[in-house]
């Protein structure tokens, strides 16, 4: 039975180079890819949630752009199977390009440092630009991002 929803919000930022901006996160032990962004918190806006979001995450300013997709079907928690999951992704756009230049970024995915992964009930995140021509559903690994992988590569 499920006991409450969680909204989480999304954002798909693209550079100059038609790369996309992706997060490889390690939560509770496990490794997940998917775009910046997360749980939207009471009081707040889809926009601002992800405005906060992409702060929080890169420490670019962001500004949203076009809305991309909502959950149109059930989707239970991948951590909480007593949770429902609502996703909301939008455009991203870097309002500073040097500080989107200046980001850390890594080149394989999950290359993190011992640290970050040391403790199994901790969480890390480290972010990684993948070429639009290789970016496919494989790329990342929730089932909602899937869908939308799918939807800009029809769209684009």
């Amino acid at each position: 039975m499920i006991e409450k929803f969680t909204i989480r919000v999304y954002g798909i930022l693209t550079d100059e180079n038609k790369r996309v901006l992706l997060s490889d996160e390690f939560i509770r032990g496990d490794y997940f890819t998917k775009f910046p962004g997360g749980g939207m918190e009471l009081g707040e806006g889809t926009r601002d949630c992800l405005k906060r979001e992409f702060k929080e995450e890169t420490g670019l300013d962001v500004t949203i752009g076009e809305h991309i997709y909502t959950t149109d079907y059930f989707q239970p928690s991948a951590f909480n199977n007593k949770d429902q999951i609502v996703s909301i992704y939008y455009h991203a756009h870097a309002n500073d390009m040097d500080a989107l230049q200046n980001l850390i970024i890594k080149i394989t995915p999950f290359e993190f440092e011992a640290n970050q992964i040391n403790d199994p009930n901790g969480q890390s995140e480290v972010l990684r630009w993948i070429d639009w021509d290789i970016f496919t559903e494989e790329a990342v690994s929730l089932p909602i991002d899937k869908i939308v992988v799918r939807m800009l590569k029809e769209r684009y």
